[in-house]
């Protein structure tokens, strides 16, 4: 058993760390609160536009003339990885990263052997991964995250779009967390590019509305921005289950800390009693000898 001197550090060391994982919880519940309103306040929104894109696109029939349509084969992949600056946050990055790992294993192994899959890393954390995997990142936005606004991913988005418009890549998907509450985060792939046109049967899409300037102009001006609210929302849904899953970590870590301290003290007190005990049994030998 260790002795008293090194079970007191190490409840006092652990009482610290106890302090610093409640903290850090209460920091991220803090961020939570405005991350959820964020991603809450925008999804209605993206639906909806999808919406429309999708009935006015059913309407059409040379929708799939447009640059962000095209299907082709798929020769040059693109993977964009959304994950956090930041690690403590459970399997958060881990699990989006092995998320990652097994799409281009599986459905691009082929482009993969030939090294024609780039990635892009959104987060140092996933950046990190992928270079310790060995895969090919041709950049990284981890500067995102200081300043997360529209304007600033509308960047991020509209480059990836000029590299599929020019031909750079022939294919491009987003990997990330999507978030579902504080404790459940789910990992979501998405083709961001080419945009699959949906075909849809329901009458209550379709209406008679009168568009203007046209149905063709509103597809044109309407593709692009989707993509930019889309790609926006990733982000917006990754950074809010950033924060769930770093409050929920922080907790799980607080209350083993806790866990710890009771086990710590009560070896404490064992270890105390039992070096009283010999005291006094000392004490009575001695004693008992001087009767003799």
């Amino acid at each position: 058993m260790a002795g008293l001197k090194e079970i007191r550090t190490r409840i006092a060391s652990v009482k610290t760390t106890r302090q610093v994982t409640s903290a850090m919880k209460m920091v991220s519940a803090a961020k939570l609160k405005k991350a959820q309103d964020a991603i809450l306040q925008i999804r209605p929104y993206a639906e909806k536009l999808h919406q429309i894109l999708t009935s006015l696109s059913a309407s059409l029939e040379n929708v799939e003339d447009s640059v962000y349509t095209q299907n082709r084969e798929p020769e040059k992949i693109l993977v964009l990885l959304i994950t956090s600056n930041r690690g403590l946050c459970g399997g958060f990055n881990s699990n989006i990263s092995k998320k990652a790992f097994e799409l281009v294993k599986t459905k691009y192994s082929k482009q993969l052997k030939l090294g024609t899959v780039d990635f892009i890393g959104i987060g140092k954390q996933g950046g990190r991964q992928l270079k310790y995997k060995g895969l090919k990142v041709t950049s990284e936005k981890n500067e995102i995250f200081d300043s997360l606004t529209f304007d600033n991913v509308s960047k991020i988005a509209q480059e990836a779009m000029d590299s599929f418009a020019n031909g750079k890549y022939d294919r491009i998907e987003l990997v990330y967390n999507q978030f579902k509450n504080a404790a459940v985060q789910i990992q979501t792939t998405e083709q961001f590019l080419p945009v699959e046109i949906e075909d849809t049967e329901d009458d209550n899409t379709n209406f008679n509305f009168i568009y203007e300037p046209s149905k063709e102009y509103i597809i044109e001006e309407l593709i692009p921005r989707s993509l930019k609210i889309q790609f926006y929302k990733a982000l917006l849904d990754s950074h809010a289950a950033e924060h769930g899953a770093r409050m929920t970590a922080m907790h799980q870590a607080t209350d083993n800390a806790s866990d710890l301290i009771k086990d710590l003290t009560l070896n404490y007190n064992k270890a105390r009693q039992t070096t009283i005990t010999n005291e006094i049994l000392e004490i009575v030998s001695g004693a008992e000898a001087l009767k003799g």
